[in-house]
């Protein structure tokens, strides 16, 4: 849209099946700044609740405070949702998190499986959502109370995520089992009405696509607003816009929430107040850049956080955030464009106040807060949903809007509302105000410039796509110490193998060796083990060791099967592989998952969301035919959360034909030390083939299910909600 008039005369901005999905009536809003806020909000809310609580979330630990009682915390969210059920019979809740894949994730809260975390109790209802394109995400963050409440924004139930609006940089409550984090600013927005019951069609679609049952509406209509959360907006229209990916469950993409954020841009006047973890989006640098080349563009402000989480946020995002700042001041020649962070001293070196919002405040009329970042992937390939609310001409609207935004920036200012507002009037400028009202103590600082780093299209391309990208991309991308090398003729790696071979049969025939590591003393060492009444323990609990140091495991069951014979050797055997199974796995969920990332391998990286997917089958194939050495294996599953039962069963069923065969072997090998005719040769080689054959069927299943995987990608089955599953009433 070229001509801003339309707008400023006071016309619609929302254009429902364009720039949002569905524009509800709301009796009643109320933005909630920081999580102390929002959590003590949400249980007050879910207090009313009688038929059910949904809860759409990138993360969610049931360790979460939701409130505390001096330094303590008061409830903790696990316990409160369980206590809720208790109490109230014909009450569900519902959790969907995003399932995300092991060379994303992060650290999270461990999976209620076999008693280990916490225990949802009946009617507490805990999924995850695996139906999002490869290297996308589910980023919304909902939560609706029998549709009479909804709450939408940037914050998770989850850790590390509790502040208040002081971000105080001693706070003692702001911790996770003792370790404390920095101070952490987010937002979210309450809203009842048609707009709740519009975001409960939302949650239930989203439900649905992801685990295919449906959750039933409300049936009760009380009021669940909290009675001490003041709304500071009444009767106002609000949009919902969506970012969905193009999938098969989709007819195309949704990118509602790009398409509002370049309208808003456009019909700005005054002044474009912004708020965002990222800033990265080439569309909304290119809509900035239009408006600033105007001959009377808007005041814009941009407050962000000044440093990244770890190296590779370092190395992509603040790179790509250079790019765009770097451009914006190139194109600002009326000193109407500043990027800001907010500054509280005290804080530790390396950390600073985590901005986590995403906020939009435009000329006193719109206010929006949401999921999305002002990133690419938040425009195209991650599930986001963002509120935003049109105040139109209704002056105690227009103040609330305005009283929004300078509560945020009073805030970061370290000032109260009335004094920022004050010299917002005095200075005609938010930009003047700004340096005004700057100190050494809490405050806002510029974002100074900085030289754009080389190569930073292509991190652009890959790790803040516009759409989504194929997983051997991400690998490539994020696996670069994992990549295969190409150099180098074949036999530069077979002849130190070969060296080896030969070493070891000079070693066996012209060295001591020859005498003392015998086949009759080693049968004779195996068949005295059987003697001692706790070998079998000793020999189950050597798995583990054995699996960890890379030695081969067969020659272990091998001597069980000659010591305590075939039938007693395979139990053995089996018991040993379970506890090394089991030893990996766990060890697979305690480590980081960057670790075992770098363990496995580009093969078994890829390998990994084979096993996320397909579960049980992938499991019992890669025991079949495996593609790194079992303890790796173990470790991948671990930390991609694969379910223990299935990794553990397939493992077993995996290794069930090896370890006969093995134990079989054992029984052949000591019958020719006692009796050399003894020995069944057709038999052997029956064993040899059936193993073989195992092995290259099971790996060509691999093979194709890996492509499978890759060519449906950008087509995931029920991922993401249609244009139309919102529709008007």
């Amino acid at each position: 849209m070229d001509s801003l008039t339309s707008y400023r005369e006071g016309a619609e901005l929302f254009a429902p099946g364009r720039n949002c999905a569905h524009v509800a009536h709301a009796g009643r809003a109320a933005p909630l700044i920081d999580a102390e806020s929002y959590f003590r909000s949400f249980a007050r809310a879910a207090e009313h609740a009688q038929e059910s609580i949904i809860i759409l979330a990138w993360d969610f630990d049931s360790r979460t405070p939701l409130d505390f009682d001096g330094a303590t915390p008061h409830v903790l969210l696990g316990d409160f949702l369980n206590d809720l059920v208790r109490r109230r019979r014909r009450l569900r809740i519902y959790v969907l998190i995003w399932d995300y894949p092991m060379i994303f994730g992060t650290d999270r809260e461990t999976r209620p499986i076999y008693g280990l975390g916490w225990k949802p109790r009946r009617r507490v209802h805990l999924r995850y959502d695996n139906t999002h394109p490869v290297g996308g995400s589910h980023h919304q963050k909902i939560a609706v109370i029998d549709d009479s409440i909804a709450f939408c924004g940037g914050l998770d139930l989850t850790s590390k995520r509790w502040d208040t609006c002081e971000h105080a940089a001693d706070d003692k409550r702001r911790s996770v089992e003792g370790t404390p984090y920095p101070p952490f600013h987010d937002a979210m927005i309450a809203l009842d009405g048609d707009a709740a019951r519009a975001l409960g069609r939302l949650a239930r679609d989203r439900w649905h696509r992801a685990t295919g049952y449906v959750i039933p509406p409300a049936r009760v209509h009380r009021d669940a607003w909290p009675d001490d959360l003041e709304p500071q907006f009444s009767a106002i229209d609000a949009a919902i816009s969506r970012t969905i990916p193009d999938t098969n469950a989709t007819a195309g993409a949704v990118k509602e929430v790009e398409a509002l954020y370049v309208d808003m841009i456009r019909a700005a006047e005054s002044y474009i107040y912004l708020e965002n973890q990222y800033f990265t989006s080439e569309t909304i640098r290119a809509a900035l850049a239009q408006r600033l080349a105007q001959p009377d563009p808007p005041e814009i402000a941009v407050v962000t956080r000044r440093l990244s989480h770890g190296w590779l946020e370092e190395a992509t995002m603040t790179a790509l955030r250079i790019r765009v700042v770097k451009s914006l001041r190139a194109a600002d020649t009326r000193g109407r464009f500043e990027v800001y962070y907010p500054y509280t001293p005290g804080l530790q070196d390396g950390t600073c106040i985590d901005v986590h919002s995403k906020i939009a405040v435009v000329d006193d009329r719109w206010l929006r807060i949401g999921s999305a970042n002002l990133s690419n992937r938040s425009m195209g390939v991650d599930t986001e949903c963002d509120i935003t609310l049109d105040a139109r001409d209704d002056e105690a609207s227009r103040r609330a809007v305005r009283a929004a935004r300078d509560v945020l920036l009073a805030e970061h200012l370290g000032v109260t509302p009335e004094r920022l507002r004050a010299e917002v009037a005095a200075q005609g400028s938010l930009h003047a105000a700004i340096r005004q009202l700057h100190c050494d103590a809490r405050t806002l600082r510029r974002i100074e410039d900085e030289e754009e780093p080389a190569g930073t299209d292509t991190l652009a391309a890959v790790a803040d796509p516009e759409q989504p990208v194929a997983l051997d991309q991400l690998i490539d991308f994020f696996s670069p110490d994992t990549r295969r090398s190409r150099g180098g003729p074949a036999w530069s790696r077979i002849v130190p193998i070969g060296c080896v071979f030969l070493a070891l049969f000079l070693a066996w025939r012209y060295t001591p060796l020859a005498d003392w590591l015998t086949a009759d003393r080693i049968i004779g060492w195996a068949r005295a083990a059987a003697d001692v009444s706790w070998s079998p323990i000793a020999v189950i609990l050597a798995y583990v060791p054995v699996a960890f140091t890379l030695f081969p495991r067969p020659l272990l069951t091998l001597f069980a099967s000659v010591a305590y014979g075939p039938t007693m050797g395979f139990v053995i055997g089996m018991s040993g592989i379970a506890l090394s199974a089991l030893a990996a796995y766990y060890t697979g969920r305690a480590v980081s998952r960057d670790s075992v990332r770098r363990i496995a391998g580009r093969r078994l990286n890829r390998t990994s969301e084979v096993l996320r997917r397909r579960g049980l089958s992938a499991a019992i194939a890669v025991s079949i035919a495996p593609v790194a050495p079992f303890v790796v294996v173990g470790m991948v599953a671990g930390a991609v959360r694969l379910r223990l039962w299935q990794y553990l069963l397939g493992t077993l069923i995996g290794m069930l034909p090896g370890t006969l065969v093995t134990t079989f072997f054992g029984d052949q090998i000591a019958a020719a030390l006692d009796s050399p005719a003894g020995i069944n040769y057709w038999l052997v080689a029956l064993a040899i083939a059936v193993m073989v054959a195992l092995v290259v069927i099971v790996r060509r299943w691999v093979e194709r299910v890996e492509k499978e995987d890759r060519e449906a990608a950008h087509r995931a089955p029920g991922s993401l909600l249609p244009r139309a599953a919102i529709s008007p009433g």
